[in-house]
């Protein structure tokens, strides 16, 4: 399991990275919004440990970038005991669950298996159109049952288009998909992606709307 702990108090996040090293976890360890964010863009977790009062900012700012972009890594947020209004907004934003410090390293373990299994359980499948299937569980695209390599941005681009298939998606909303803010990137990046999808999966496939956005048709 693959997680990204987000903590900056060091003393709790050298016994967190020990605890779950040792249960057989590979953890990325950093102590702020602006770490998070990027860890998350360029890298694929099992979930996410995100502590709420960072240096940078709050960590809900990390929790609202990455269901932003339609990313559904299980969040268990740590928080303190007298923040209820900070769990209920955690929650609100698509935090899977939460843990109060102090805690014990067992029951964390036990909560990231839950929200982890979960999260495996509700992923769809597959997303289809035409000959071209997308496999959110393995993050594989193939199109005529051949895998298709794609890079993290356009993939993401892709499945945003896909998880809307028969509605318009803007130019900013497939910035957020990509990279959780919009603005942040060249005006014509998302067209650079969507060039190489239409060459990599079919001129066909995704539909420009002219002053809207992009589609991918509803199949008949």
């Amino acid at each position: 399991m693959r997680i990204l702990l987000v903590e900056d108090d060091v003393m709790l996040g050298d016994a967190l990275h020990t605890g779950l090293t040792q249960s057989g976890a590979q953890v990325e360890w950093v102590r702020g919004v602006a770490q998070a964010k990027l860890a998350l863009v360029v890298h694929g977790f099992n979930a996410v440990l995100l502590d709420l009062g960072l240096p940078d900012g709050s960590g809900l700012a990390v929790l609202k970038q990455l269901r932003a972009r339609y990313d559904a890594t299980p969040v268990l947020i740590l928080t303190a005991r007298d923040r209820l209004s900070e769990r209920v907004q955690g929650l609100d934003l698509g935090a899977d669950d939460y843990i109060v410090k102090p805690f014990q390293i067992d029951e964390l373990l036990a909560r990231l298996r839950a929200v982890v299994r979960r999260s495996s359980n509700a992923v769809v499948s597959a997303l289809r159109c035409g000959d071209v299937v997308v496999e959110p569980a393995r993050r594989a695209v193939t199109r005529g049952g051949v895998e298709v390599g794609l890079s993290a941005h356009e993939y993401r681009t892709l499945l945003a288009l896909m998880e809307r298939i028969g509605h318009t998606v803007s130019r900013e909303q497939l910035e957020i998909a990509v990279y959780g803010d919009s603005g942040a990137i060249e005006s014509n990046t998302v067209a650079v992606y969507i060039h190489q999808l239409r060459r990599k999966l079919g001129d066909k496939l995704i539909t420009t709307v002219h002053g809207l956005g992009y589609r991918i048709e509803a199949p008949q």
